[in-house]
């Protein structure tokens, strides 16, 4: 009698958290590239490489640490009735590409159709950036802002726009600066209305100057 698990039961088995190494060994690491390229790490300009692009990474990647739905849990209801989109456009975006670990740099256009409730604006930049600070490709960026606001808030709708340049295009590969990309995400109101989707997109495409 064979005791294996069915493979869909497999599949759902929760994964082991990965162990987080150890800082030494990370530069030693960071060494180890540095040889590679050609270089010496025990020159004077280089020496402090490795410390130095570990607590780099610490910053770029701060994302894994945090959860992003809590930044959406305090909500306000005195609103006086305002059921119209709020929009957060022209957010600056950095994030890095998972395939070659280098820059995205862009900007994210955040709308949502209030249920009764708004959240802080901050929070929903707050959103964009724990999810930008990890390893991704802009298509699954766009999707995870908008699905987290969708299921935390539980808006009437959620629209997110993200135009942005990747290194791993321009600076290497086909090289072909100047070119950006756009992804976009729609939910709820914003998925089944094409007027309201022409009035986001037209508020976005507005002018670009800050106020203050």
């Amino acid at each position: 009698m064979s005791l294996a698990m069915p493979a869909a039961a497999v599949a759902q088995e929760p994964k082991k958290p990965r162990r987080r190494p150890a800082r030494a060994d990370v530069e030693a690491a960071v060494r180890l590239l540095i040889e590679w390229t050609g270089d010496d790490p025990d020159r004077e300009g280089l020496v402090d490489t490795p410390s130095r692009m570990v607590r780099a990474y610490e910053e770029f990647f701060e994302g894994y640490r945090t959860d992003p739905a809590e930044y959406l849990a305090r909500t306000f209801e005195e609103t006086n009735d305002y059921d119209d989109m709020i929009v957060l456009r022209n957010m600056r975006l950095e994030s890095h590409c998972e395939h070659h670990i280098v820059p995205i740099i862009g900007k994210a256009h955040i709308a949502y159709l209030p249920d009764r409730r708004v959240v802080g604006i901050s929070k929903l930049a707050r959103v964009a950036e724990v999810f930008a600070k990890r390893l991704q490709i802009q298509e699954t960026l766009t999707s995870q802002i908008a699905e987290t606001i969708q299921n935390v808030l539980e808006p009437r709708g959620v629209a997110v726009v993200i135009e942005a340049a990747h290194m791993c295009m321009t600076t290497r590969g086909i090289r072909k600066p100047g070119v950006s990309m756009m992804t976009r995400r729609f939910l709820g109101a914003f998925q089944s209305n094409a007027e309201l989707r022409r009035e986001f997109l037209a508020s976005i495409d507005g002018p670009k100057e800050a106020f203050g």
